[in-house]
């Protein structure tokens, strides 16, 4: 029996290519360098799997920013206003595309599937001029041959990729993308021609959208892009992968009745439904690869049941034609548990991240073909063994706490009108109030301190000083500006989890569990191993030390259940909506403490509400109410005069808007600019929102600074949908990653539009 890696993560053990990203971004460093250092990853990549034994390597899962981009590239299809001219896509379009320029906006970023992984929304319509203009593919497949490695390419399938898109701006939002097919199809066929002619023996296609709610035309477009591609791909052993979800009946139909393809991967993680459907119509004599570890978590896999799952399969589809793998790509996973110095040995044995990952396939592999390393698998059973029987996993005052939310929906006694009004005699806000939503850039001086201190190479009271002083000059330019409500910057936080979590019960930390969220950006997801609880306050002291050093409100920030559940590596032995209200429960301790504080404004960043919706719609209710709830649950007993935010970020929320109004929240700032203002379609078809709203006035993730007149124009379309008095303005998402020569001249043309429009507005009256 074989092995397979679906992909692996890019970054490095120790986060090589953000560092060289940043570098040559910041023109510290030259392309070559960054080209050296993608090599150099490149090449241990493929080189640990080999070692470990993988038979089906994976090359082109390697990329500069995401694999959705890359194929934007591999076809040409370059949005007119980057002034792309043609030939190959160097890295100047590329990241222009990714990032925007001074000039142009950067293309829009939303969330791969429900993973906190984004990537770059294609722009297409009638006009796009598809060319073969990006050989990365093939360059890649080549370069790990010349290692003495033979991989099997991936690309995104034609079908994912269309479905994945967007119409671009100024073209009808019906425009039918797959009408664009036929014209990507003969680039797919270059592609598939360089690589045979290269050596290639295998090549995989990861069409993901398989797992989602397809209508039968969108099923039909896979039959026939697969017919098309038949006499191309023939002479190949082609896999078609899917993974997140399990496999619709009518779509696995579909799938394994595609014309030219030798087999099909399944995530028999996420979707274990899939399986009864493997059992009962899976086409004989083609490979199943069977995605049994799992590739979103951080677990040690269950190697006996696997092992089971395997030899079960093994009866249906012979075993010359099962293929070990994982569920989806590794790069949702940190890099190597090797790394770690933070973890006690008793939770580390509990854990595995994509190296180990990497062996764990291998092993099931092996075993199934009658080498079974015992040693292996009777350590595994013991770590299995000992993470149920812990003591520390359960907390029995936290489960009778959680148990006695039963019953209630939690809802605040009365309406948001009444508490708007309530709030407005307190804080005196001018209409169209600017706010910034929480985090302002983190300099490397700043990064410094915190280290240092994480390291005790300063004291409690060096570190205290350092952070006051931060914080005043913070709260100094937002009073500058003339922000309305404003934030303390959130400088004691390298990351909105792994803050929380580093202070409730329940949570490990890792040294270097880094996983990409886009481009450059990495995040450290905390690891939920047992009951939540929170012992003590946990942002109360700098949230009133900024309160004191102004008289204008200073929001308390937090980071809400639903967010901390979906962006940690989340306990998988029991629920995780009973999780989630154990969050909720240490969450709404906080908010208590704000409150008796004197903090008037509390923020409760949900960026992730979204991001956790299941893919099937039949899934979606059971999810949005849990969630919702454990948001309420976290100020359901504060006063009116309390006032309430929220944040949501890089999603689509459309099809979720009655669940936020449903929120109760007080005022919602949430992601607009850079998805194109999809956010105000919803207004426009009449959803009725009372309570205050925030649609982001400019892109944060662009190091581009808007004019005050783009600004003012984002506003005035925001008025055409929504009252005067429920408007906040605000930018898209918190301004970490950006500088302070952006962050300043930004927020000043920012606040000047809104002091225009203000005037417009009296003016009229």
């Amino acid at each position: 029996m074989a092995s397979h890696v679906v992909g692996y993560p890019r970054m490095g053990p120790k986060r090589e290519l953000k560092f060289a990203l940043e570098s040559f971004w910041d023109g510290k460093s030259s392309a070559e360098d960054l080209k050296k250092v993608s090599a150099d990853l490149r090449s241990s990549i493929w080189k640990q799997m080999s070692d470990a034994g993988i038979k089906y390597i994976p090359s082109n899962t390697f990329s500069y920013y995401d694999q959705v981009l890359d194929t934007t590239a591999m076809l040409g299809a370059v949005p007119s206003r980057y002034n792309w001219t043609g030939g190959e896509i160097e890295f100047g379009t590329y990241f222009s595309m990714a990032r925007g320029n001074a000039s142009v906006p950067a293309m829009e970023m939303t969330k791969w599937f429900d993973t906190n992984y984004h990537f770059i929304v294609p722009e297409l319509g009638p006009d796009v001029n598809f060319s073969y203009a990006s050989h990365k593919a093939v360059n890649e497949y080549k370069e790990a041959k010349a290692q003495g490695v033979d991989t099997v390419p991936v690309l995104v399938g034609p079908v994912s990729y269309l479905l994945l898109s967007k119409p671009a701006k100024g073209v009808e939002k019906s425009f039918p993308l797959l009408s664009l097919l036929d014209k990507i199809l003969p680039i797919y066929k270059e592609v598939i021609a360089e690589l045979k002619a290269a050596g290639a023996s295998w090549i995989q296609l990861d069409e993901p959208t398989l797992v989602l709610d397809l209508e039968s035309h969108k099923l039909e477009a896979f039959t026939k892009a697969y017919a098309d591609l038949e006499s191309s791909l023939s002479g190949l052993n082609v896999l078609v992968e899917t993974y997140f979800a399990d496999v619709p009946a009518e779509a696995f139909k579909t799938l394994t009745a595609l014309k030219g393809v030798t087999a099909f991967g399944f995530d028999l993680v996420r979707g274990t439904q899939t399986l009864e459907l493997i059992k009962s119509s899976f086409p004989s004599g083609k490979y199943l690869f069977a995605g049994v570890v799992d590739g979103r978590n951080i677990w040690a896999n269950d190697l006996a049941a696997s092992l089971a799952l395997l030899q079960s399969l093994e009866g249906v589809v012979g075993k010359d034609k099962l293929v070990a793998s994982t569920s989806c790509s590794l790069l949702h996973t940190a890099v190597d548990l090797i790394n770690e110095t933070k973890l006690d040995d008793e939770i580390k044995s509990w854990l595995a991240f994509a190296a180990q990952k990497v062996v764990e396939v291998n092993a099931l592999a092996k075993a199934l073909s009658g080498a079974k390393d015992e040693a292996f698998f009777s350590a595994n059973a013991a770590a299995q063994a000992s993470r149920k029987s812990s003591p520390r996993v359960t907390n029995e005052a936290v489960q009778k706490a959680s148990a006695a939310l039963q019953g209630s929906d939690h809802r605040r006694a009365t309406n948001v009108s009444a508490r708007l009004d309530a709030q407005q005699k307190k804080l005196n806000l001018p209409i169209l109030p600017t706010t910034t939503i929480g985090s302002f850039p983190q300099t490397v001086e700043l990064r410094r301190v915190r280290r240092e201190y994480k390291a005790k190479k300063i004291s409690e009271e060096e570190y205290v000083k350092a952070i006051t002083e931060e914080i005043k000059k913070v709260v100094d330019l937002q009073e500058e500006l003339d922000i309305d409500v404003l934030v303390h910057g959130e400088p004691e936080r390298n990351d909105m989890v792994e803050y929380f979590g580093e202070q409730l019960s329940g949570f490990a930390f890792t040294a270097n569990g880094w996983v990409q969220s886009y481009g450059s950006r990495c995040v450290k997801p905390p690891i939920i191993y047992g009951d939540v609880s929170r012992p003590k306050p946990m942002t109360v002291f700098w949230s009133s030390k900024a309160q004191e050093m102004t008289k204008r409100p200073m929001k308390g920030m937090l980071t809400g259940p639903v967010t901390i559940l979906n962006w940690s590596f989340v306990r998988n032995d029991q629920p995780r909506f009973e999780t989630c209200y154990q969050i909720a429960l240490a969450i709404k301790d906080e908010v208590e403490d704000l409150e008796k504080a004197g903090i008037t404004v509390i923020q409760i960043d949900e960026a992730a509400l979204r991001e956790g919706l299941p893919l099937r719609k039949a899934e979606h209710a059971f999810y949005l109410n849990w969630a919702v709830h454990s948001f309420r649950i976290t100020n359901v007993g504060i006063e009116d005069t309390t006032q309430i935010h929220t944040h949501m970020c890089y999603s689509n929320f459309n099809d979720i808007i009655h669940s936020i109004i449903d929120m109760d929240a007080d005022v919602i700032t949430i992601e607009n600019s850079r998805s194109d203002e999809k956010l105000l379609s919803v207004f426009r078809e009449g959803v009725k929102y009372g309570a205050g709203i925030g649609p982001g006035v400019y892109d944060i993730h662009s190091p581009r600074i808007p004019s005050t007149e783009e600004i003012a124009d984002r506003v005035n379309k925001m008025l055409a949908v929504l009252d005067t008095n429920i408007l906040w303005v605000n930018p898209d998402c918190g301004l970490k990653t950006r500088k302070y020569t952006e962050v300043k001249p930004a927020l000043q043309n920012m606040v000047s539009a809104a002091k225009t429009i203000r005037t417009q507005l009296a003016s009229a009256k």
